[in-house]
């Protein structure tokens, strides 16, 4: 049975896609051991493989990633393995090294264009340093798959290494519904579940809760600007329409997402990483048969296009965001949703991921 070791600098609890790859490579036969971190808010985690957190001194910033990623080389450096697998850019290195060393297969998935995330964006020294870090290492690699089309046309086009689609899609589950912590009686519930970040749209649409009467914003998850937004939404006097349920494991959050009437993904175009963006949780939308309303973005533009499960950002002022929102409310896309969904299933791409993982290189 061959072992893979899973590296990701996040505290595994909430990764949707690292834990459907490992469910999937235990299916067949494969050993798993996922390395992470824990957080100051991370919850306990009880999974049918192996996991290792490190606790760190440091959780942001330059020093982060240098323990992070030194504490990683020594762990796999005497560690039992078969095959690694790096996700991201920020695991990348020492799975290199030790790659090299020890003569081992390496396996990246990029799950966004790392240095192209909005954090980085006017970091002009540090961009710099993780783009040297990704044109020395990602054009010797040769197992490698990411999120979406666009970044693996990038990938291909920059550096002539072959990148495979395997898309953040969740697995085939039946509706579960829950409830939700607070009276919703009579009103138009409008979702984004997701990390709390820069550049998600999550500002302008408390902003268009002004103008949006008898609906309540429902934002699932955590992240940089948390606090900011609730400071926004206090000084706005919207605490009556925007609710903040913070971060939820999935099974909890498979039985929330269908009880929305519409949900979002309004991401800006603030470079190419927010540009080529193929989100989960339009996928987790669609699974809970939930209309969507996506930026007018390549890849989320796409999956309406094809599916016509919602509508794409026409106007992203407040009020005229409003107004589209009430009309894509009065729409019915509950034929177009039962379609979508089993189509745009994990299952779907076992087999090519297996493959990978399977391939002798």
């Amino acid at each position: 049975m061959k072992r893979v070791i899973v590296s990701v600098t996040n505290d595994i609890s909430t990764d949707q896609r690292v834990a459907k790859v490992c469910k999937t490579l235990i299916q067949n036969n494969f050993e798993i051991l996922v390395i992470g971190r824990v957080l100051p808010n991370s919850i306990s985690l009880k999974r049918n493989y192996k996991i290792k957190r490190f606790r760190l001194l440091f959780n942001s910033g330059l020093f982060f990633y240098a323990e992070y990623n030194l504490r990683l080389f020594f762990y796999l450096l005497f560690t039992r393995k078969d095959i690694l697998l790096a996700n991201d850019l920020d695991t990348l290195l020492p799975n290199y090294l030790i790659s090299l060393l020890q003569n081992t297969k390496i396996i990246f998935d990029s799950h966004e264009l790392f240095p192209e995330i909005p954090e980085l964006v006017n970091r002009v020294i540090v961009k710099k340093v993780w783009l040297s870090l990704e044109r020395w290492i990602v054009p010797k690699l040769k197992n490698n798959y990411t999120v979406c089309n666009s970044i693996a046309e990038f990938y291909k086009n920059k550096y002539q290494t072959n990148f495979e689609t395997i898309k953040n899609l969740p697995t085939k589950k039946e509706i579960e519904k829950g409830v939700f912590p607070f009276d919703t009686d009579g009103k138009k519930i409008i979702l984004y579940q997701g990390a709390l970040n820069i550049g998600r749209g999550i500002e302008l649409m408390i902003e268009t809760m002004y103008f949006l009467e008898n609906h309540l914003l429902v934002l699932i998850g955590s992240g940089d600007i948390s606090a900011s937004l609730k400071d926004k939404v206090s000084e706005k006097n919207l605490n009556d329409k925007v609710f903040f349920l913070g971060k939820i494991n999935p099974a909890a959050l498979h039985k929330l997402t269908p009880l929305a009437d519409l949900g979002l993904s309004l991401e800006e175009d603030l470079g190419l990483n927010y540009r080529f963006a193929l989100p989960n949780k339009i996928f987790d939308y669609i699974q809970g048969e939930v209309p969507i309303l996506v930026s007018n973005l390549p890849e989320m533009s796409q999956v309406i296009k094809v599916y016509n499960v919602g509508e794409i950002v026409k106007n992203r002022a407040p009020e005229k965001l409003a107004s589209q929102i009430k009309e894509v409310l009065e729409k019915e896309y509950t034929k177009e949703l039962k379609l979508a969904k089993t189509a745009l299933i994990w299952e779907q791409q076992e087999e090519k991921l297996i493959a990978i993982f399977n391939n002798s290189k």
